[in-house]
Parts: structure tokens; sequence; C-alpha cells
């Protein structure tokens, strides 16, 4: 039946001839960008800074004190800190610490220290040839080694030394190691090596169990400190301890101190300015919901009434990851480091003050010559030496002799060494989730049909708002535009644009079967596309895509009405980019996904024809991505099928073995924070049930292989059959590739959600 107008009764006509993929992705980076502009406004609402006594200020910053442990997902450790030597001649647990070097009255020892199984910290120990003054740990940027910042080797000029001078002063100091930026380690043995700085590559792994290579670092630091106080903690015998750390070491140091306030004073150098922009600097510093609570000033609040010192010397640059060479894949997130403008660092020092109005000033800024100043002036070495031990700690004004390395460690060896135990512990956590999980779902009462349904909405909730992240319900109305975009003799399709917030929509293609009565209704089916992918990859009668074959217009052609809506991962590095803008917000893609759907499905049932009871999810690739995702907060869907996605989720992020790994990726939008300890695919198809799931699968799909698919849906089956819904789930998995097969779905499609009452095509 031909269209007797060129739109939908009850729309207005879309004239807009714009590409609504690439306006709807602009839009959410619109968006974005103003919660990132007010995120300043949502921190002020969880602290209540109160100055009027210092115990007073310190009782009412504790809860966002530990607030900030708990986002870094940091773990302390049980055991006792044990600290020995390790070079490449000995390793003497017992005995006393050999001398691989010597400075002007202070000798250097190599050592490696207890963190917890399988993990220690290393670097140098620099003990004075007398009683030490004070304690201090001296954070190098990470692509400094230990030796270079005591003198030991070349790579940073003399006067950047400063774990160097502040033992010459007389200081017990600890330099440990960082995770560096180069990527020799990055990969798969034997499977493929990527262009990832160790950070990264240690992030992407680490991000999914709740970790960050900053987590692994600060842990590292909260056991030396330890051991520098003593098992009993600083007696006010002890020397004082204090921190100091440049670029990542600065990071490191200013986040270990606002943890752990047995540290006195810190020095800040080549890290600290508004945060953000954050989006714009390396991966491996993201973390999932920062500032909706902490910015620079919140952090260095935590410190407080304690010394701060903030060099604003020159940060480390950073333009963005290697370029793959040789076999080495691309793929490496983007990410940034320049110096910023002393105005940007003197304005969030000076939000830091205001933040503890009515201490005393507790805070001291060192201006050093914009852009070009080097870490560790004697203004900041001297303002640190008076915070630990009083006026009279002096530095040697001319530093002395050079130091002289009898043995020293092999950085390269080191690096790999701590690298690899990083890496290891992320497997080791991989293989631990699903006991973690299964403790995480013990509310869930499986006891009936009715008290599951009650105790899964926590769960629900939780999968809301700690991994996709929630945002506001829709603040515009539909206001429904359409235009007729194919007319067949099976149906016709019309191009369909909504209003979702300010600047963001939904936008699709709507194909109604030919021939319904007046009066009929008939079920829906919301046809997804994957990566990159549009709405017209699935719905256009005249495009027979590789993967999607149509599947909308079989649909159509069946009977039932179906829905393709354009989803925003789509532009390339575009999208990802959003993401990045997302995370330190708490919020994903995904989050804006719910509410394009729940905007959709609110349209589509007021459509004369549509039974809003009976509207169905079906995606494939990043689709089936969102057919997990969606309906699993979506109530409006009654049915879901994930094709050709499916999988053990959390080995497919993380696994360092597999060739299988989104680690060898370009995708660095696919690690989900802490999904790993709380839900794999299984999980989420529970948040489905009692509605009917369905898996289509090809055995020649390069997602991952049937093992891991079936290792997981067997999780999902019983869940099902336990609750007496197993005739409600289905896993198909046929001889092909990544594809959509529209064999077994469309036969429970049919089944569940008969078009017509005959069940065959109109």
């Amino acid at each position: 039946m031909a269209p007797t107008t060129s739109f939908l009764p009850g729309t207005d006509p879309l004239v807009d001839q714009a590409d609504f993929a690439a306006e709807m992705v602009s839009g959410i980076d619109r968006y974005l960008d103003r919660l990132l502009q007010e995120s300043g406004l949502v921190r002020a609402k969880r602290w209540h800074h109160d100055g009027k006594t210092i115990n007073d200020y310190l009782l009412s910053i504790e809860p966002n004190r530990k607030r900030f442990s708990s986002l870094l997902g940091l773990k302390k450790s049980e055991e006792s800190v044990v600290v020995r030597e390790i070079n490449q001649y000995t390793q003497n647990a017992d005995g006393p610490l050999e001398i691989c070097g010597t400075g002007d009255g202070f000798t250097i020892h190599a050592i490696e220290w207890s963190v917890r199984a399988g993990v220690t910290g290393e670097g140098l120990l620099l003990q004075p040839n007398r009683d030490p003054i004070a304690n201090i740990i001296a954070l190098p940027d990470c692509d400094w080694t230990p030796e270079m910042l005591v003198g030991l080797t070349s790579g940073i000029p003399e006067q950047a030394q400063f774990a160097r001078r502040l033992a010459e002063a007389g200081c017990r100091i600890v330099v440990p190691m960082l995770i560096d930026r180069s990527n020799t380690w990055s990969g798969i043995p034997g499977v493929a090596k990527v262009n990832q700085p160790h950070r990264e590559f240690v992030y992407r792994a680490a991000y999914e169990v709740g970790r960050y290579p900053i987590s692994y670092e600060i842990e590292k630091i909260l056991s030396i400190v330890d051991w520098l106080t003593g098992s009993e903690g600083e007696t006010a015998h002890d020397p004082p301890l204090g921190a100091i750390g440049y670029g990542e070491g600065g990071l490191i140091a200013m986040y270990t101190a606002a943890v752990d306030t047995r540290i006195k004073a810190t020095v800040v150098s080549g890290y600290f300015e508004p945060r953000e922009s954050m989006f714009a600097e390396p991966i491996y510093r993201n973390v999932f919901g920062l500032l909706n609570e902490f910015g620079d000033a919140e952090i260095a609040s935590l410190i407080a009434p304690r010394t701060l010192v903030v060099e604003a010397s020159a940060h480390p640059e950073v333009t963005g990851p290697l370029e793959p060479q040789g076999e080495r894949r691309g793929g490496a997130a983007p990410g940034r480091i320049s110096t910023p403008s002393l105005n940007r660092v003197v304005r969030e020092l000076s939000r830091a003050r205001q933040l503890t109005q009515g201490l005393a000033e507790w805070s001291d800024l060192v201006a050093v010559e914009e852009g070009h100043g080097l870490p560790g002036s004697a203004s900041a070495l001297t303002l640190l030496l008076t915070a630990l031990c009083g006026k009279g700690s002096e530095l040697c004004p001319d530093g002395g002799e050079s130091p002289r390395a009898l043995n020293l460690p092999d950085a390269v060896i080191r690096q790999k060494r701590q690298f690899c135990q990083i890496m290891d512990d992320t497997q080791h956590l991989m293989r631990e989730a699903e006991y973690v999980r299964e403790s995480f779902w013990g509310k869930a009462d499986r006891s009936t049909e009715e008290s599951w349904r009650t105790s899964v909405e926590w769960y629900r909730s939780y999968f809301h708002d700690e991994i996709i992240g929630r945002l506001p319900m829709a603040s515009e109305s539909v206001n429904a535009k359409t235009r007729l975009a194919y007319s067949t003799e099976s149906f016709t399709g019309y191009e369909v644009s909504l209003d979702v917030f300010e600047d963001v929509l939904a936008y699709g293609i709507l194909l109604i079967p030919n021939g319904i009565q007046d009066g009929e209704r008939r079920p829906v089916v919301v046809c997804q596309h994957g990566l990159e992918g549009r709405p017209q990859d699935v719905a256009d009668p005249d495009v027979d895509h590789d993967a999607y074959h149509r599947f909308a217009c079989r649909l159509a052609e069946r009977g039932y009405i179906t829905y393709a809506p354009q989803n925003p991962y789509i532009g390339e590095t575009r999208f990802r980019e959003l993401l990045r803008k997302a995370h330190p917000l708490k919020q994903t893609l995904y989050g804006f996904i719910v509410r394009q759907h729940e905007q959709t499905l609110q349209w589509l049932s007021t459509l004369p024809n549509v039974d809003p009871t009976r509207i169905a999810f079906y995606g494939l690739s990043y689709g089936g991505k969102t057919a997990m995702r969606i309906p699993a907060l979506v109530m409006g869907y009654c049915l879901s099928i994930c094709s050709a996605d499916y999988n053990e989720w959390i080995w497919k992020n993380m696994s360092d073995r597999s060739p299988f790994s989104y680690l060898l990726s370009g995708e660095y939008d696919m690690p989900e924070y802490n999904l790993a300890n709380t839900f794999n695919y299984a999980e989420m198809s529970w948040l489905i049930s009692p509605r009917p799931f369905m898996v289509e699968r090809g055995h020649d799909d390069g997602v991952a292989p049937d093992e891991w698919v079936a290792y997981e849906y067997a999780r999902t089956y019983r869940h099902y059959a336990k609750l007496g819904w197993k005739d409600r789930t289905e896993l198909e998995i046929f001889d092909g590739p990544h594809t959509i097969n529209g064999k077994g779905t469309f036969a429970f499609l049919d089944r569940f959600l008969p078009a017509t009452t005959d069940n065959t095509p109109c």
C-alpha cells in the first residue's frame, strides 16, 4: 500500500538533511562539556570542610578521604613489609644491605619490598652515614629511573636530582621505580605486540577489576611508609616522614599523601592544575568518577593541615603514543601532557586555599621560570626540610660530589619484572573475579519468581549507577519528526528524529509493514547496528551488508514493525573521545543510549499500530553489547537477542594470553570500571530475566571462541532453568562468521512475539 503522506501522521516533517550520526556525537560532546564545566558545583555538594579547629577539619574531611581511597580501588595488604637488597649479584634477605653506590655522606642500596602476594616494590635506598634527620620518599617521573634521580646514571640535570640533594642534607631516601611509558613488553608473547605504553597496557587490564596503575603504585608507597614508620606507626622520636614527586611521581606523591596522614609534608612538582581537561591527558591517568568529588584542589585539601608545596615546574612533555613500528600494532589511546600556564596552577591552588579557609596558611607555591623550570628547586626542598625538621635544615648550596656507582641493578630487567608482576596480578584477579561476583550476588534471592524480581532491583540500580552511569531523565519532549524514506511492496520506511536532551537527539529508521488493519497492534523489533554502523545498514531495502543482511527489512517482511536506531559509537576515534570525557564524571556512552532508547520506546508506544507490551531488542556486535546492557535497564523491552557478541566478557577484556583479547586492539573504550567483580554477561542476562533472552553465535566469529560463549551461557541457562524459565532462553551456534543468521532468532521472535496470527510473512 503506497503511503499517503511524506511523513507519519502525528509527527512534524523532518526537513533537516544533516548527518544525524555526526550531529548525535557532537551533541553528546557539548552535553559532556557542560557537565565538565559544572563539575565543580557537583563536587562542592560532597564536601563539608569545617575549619573551626584542626580536629573539626580532620573529622569533616575523613569521609572524603575514605571515598578517595575507595575510588582508587586501594587494597591494604595484611602482610608485614620486608625490605631486602636486590641486585644482579645478590639477594640478601637477612643480612646487612650491600652497597651499590656511594654519595656525599650516604650509601646507596638497590632494594625491593613486599606489598602483597606476587607484588613487590623496587627502587633505591639512600642511607645517610649518620642518624637521618627525616625519611623522604622521592618519586621520579615514570620515565626517569631511580638511578637518574640519584645521579648514578645520566639523563637528567644535576639540579633536578632532588633525591640525591636531600640525601646529602642528611635524609634517608627511598626512590621507588614506576612503570614507564615505553612499550617494550606491551602485547601478548607469540600473538602480537602493541604500541600502548606500559602504563596503558596495565591500565586496560586493571580498570576491568576496579584498579589502576596508580593504585598499584600508591600501594607500593603505602608499604614503604609502613616500613619507614615501623609496625606501630610513627612516634615522636622517629624521623618525620615526607614525600616529593615529579610528573607521574607528583601524582603518586599527592594521592598518597591525601590517603595517608603519616606523611607530614609533601612537594608536588610538575603535576598540579585544574583537571576538567583530564580527558586529553594519557588514559592511564583516568579515574572513573573522579571529578564528581575530587579535583586537584580537593585532593590538596585532604593533605591539609599538613604541609603541601606545589612547585610550578615544567611538566613532562608527552605528545601521544609511540608510532607502531615493524610488527607492532597501533591502537594506543591518544593523550598529551604539557606544561600549564602559571595562572592555571595558581588558580587551582587558590581554590584549595578557599576550601581550607579558617585554617592557618598551609600551602606554598614555588614558582620557577614558567615552562622551563626544573623540579627540585632549592626553595621547594628547603620548604620541605623546614616543614619536617624545623628551621636550620638547609641544603648544601653547591651540592656534594657526584655519587659513585659500584654495582648497579639492571634497570631494564627491573622494569620488566615490575611490569610483569602487575600484569600477573591482574590475571589473578581476572581468574578470581567469578568468585567475587558470586559473593557480590549473595543478596539475590532465587527461591521464588517474586523474590527474584524484588531482590534483583538492587543489582539493577547498582548496574545503572556504578557501571553504566545514571544521567537525568530526558529533559526534552519527544518532538518527533519524520520523513518518508522507502516504499516497497512489503513495507514503508521513515526516517525519525527525536529530542532527548538539549543538543542530544535520537535518530533511526522505522519500517511499517503494509496492510496493517485499523486497530491492529503489532510487535516491534528494535534492530541495532554495530560499530561504525548506521540504521541504513540494517533497514535500507537496497543494502545487503555482509554482517546485517537487511535483517530489519526481513523482519518487516515477516510482519513485524521494526525500528533501527542510530547509536553513537561512530566516527572512528570521535566517540571514544566522548568516553574519555564521560569516565571522570562516572558516565559512559551507554548512559546516553539508555535515555535515547527510553525516549524511543515512549514514542513507539504512541503509534496506533504498535503493541507497547511487545517491543523486542535484537543487536549484532556493538549492537549485541547494547542488547546486553540496555534491556537490562530499560524494562520496556520484553525480549532481547544478543548476536555476535555474547561471551566470557571479562576474559575478552583482560586476558594477556588470548589472541581474542581487547588488550591487543584499538578499542580502548571496551574496559568498564570494576565490571569483572560485579557483572559478566551472565549477570547482565539475569537482569533481563524473566524476559526471553537469546544468543546468536557463528562458529567462525572472531569475537571469541565457542568455548568462551558456551562457558558463560551455561550460567545464563542455569539461572533461567532454576527459576522455571528454561523455555525462555536459547543459544544458537551456526556454521558461519560474525553475522546475523536470522533462523533460530527469527523463530524465537515468532514464538514469543508472533507478528501475525498465522505467523507467516505478510
